[in-house]
């Protein structure tokens, strides 16, 4: 087999794997998952609003959950670790399912997306944007944008500072896509530039003089220049 078709193999199967754990991590809210090969096996990070639920009494359920992993995606010696998310509001997959199940649950799509944008702005993000697309209104297909503060689209700001989110929201006309991007509160972007060393100067000290006390101008006697 060519090394091309290893590769491929290998990201269609972690494609299909995270597909596989965000429908079994539905009730626990998955928030991203991450896979490490080490030597021991493949390390599997997933985080979650509420891990409690995706580990079970004793862990029941996080071992039947590895075993199926293992018997699925023919994985070698498959370890999964769970991490609770500690803010929500700022994980770009979470806040697209949130805003998916809204909408599910009868919300109109302007309400719940101005909603999902305030919500991400107080939380501390420098910039969001919601993108639903769909059957929103009509029959027609239809895209609109919510967004607030700033947003990069290309360049390194992207794949450093921008995390993003989809998710499907289910309705009866049809299937809604969710787009979230999210720029994380410690972004720096490369227009901000900061110059070292200038509130560190020893500021010089103001002496004030006492005021002048304005009085007429003295003047000369005028002296007349004396008789040949």
């Amino acid at each position: 087999m060519s090394a091309e078709r290893k590769v491929i193999q290998e990201q269609m199967r972690r494609v299909l794997l995270k597909d596989y754990l965000v429908q079994e991590s539905a009730r626990a809210g998955f928030g991203g998952l991450e896979i490490t090969r080490t030597p021991m096996g493949t390390r599997v990070t997933l985080v979650c609003e509420r891990p409690g639920i995706l580990i079970g009494h004793r862990g029941e359920l996080i071992k039947r959950l590895t075993q199926d992993i293992h018997e699925r995606f023919q994985l070698d010696n498959p370890q999964i670790e769970v991490q609770e998310e500690r803010q929500p509001s700022l994980n770009a997959q979470l806040m697209s399912e949130k805003l998916a199940s809204t909408l599910e649950r009868g919300w109109h799509f302007r309400r719940a997306g101005h909603s999902t944008v305030r919500r991400i702005m107080e939380a501390g993000a420098r910039g969001c944007q919601v993108i639903l697309s769909g059957k929103l209104t009509g029959e027609r297909h239809r895209t609109e944008r919510f967004k607030a503060g700033t947003i990069k689209y290309c360049g390194e700001a992207v794949h450093l500072w921008i995390d993003k989110g989809f998710y499907q929201a289910r309705l009866k006309p049809g299937v809604i896509g969710v787009n979230v991007w999210i720029m994380r509160p410690s972004a720096k972007l490369p227009d901000e530039i900061v110059v070292k060393g200038v509130e560190s100067r020893p500021k010089v000290p103001v002496i004030e003089l006492p005021p002048v006390e304005e009085g007429p101008v003295p003047t000369e006697p005028v002296i007349a220049p004396e008789a040949p």
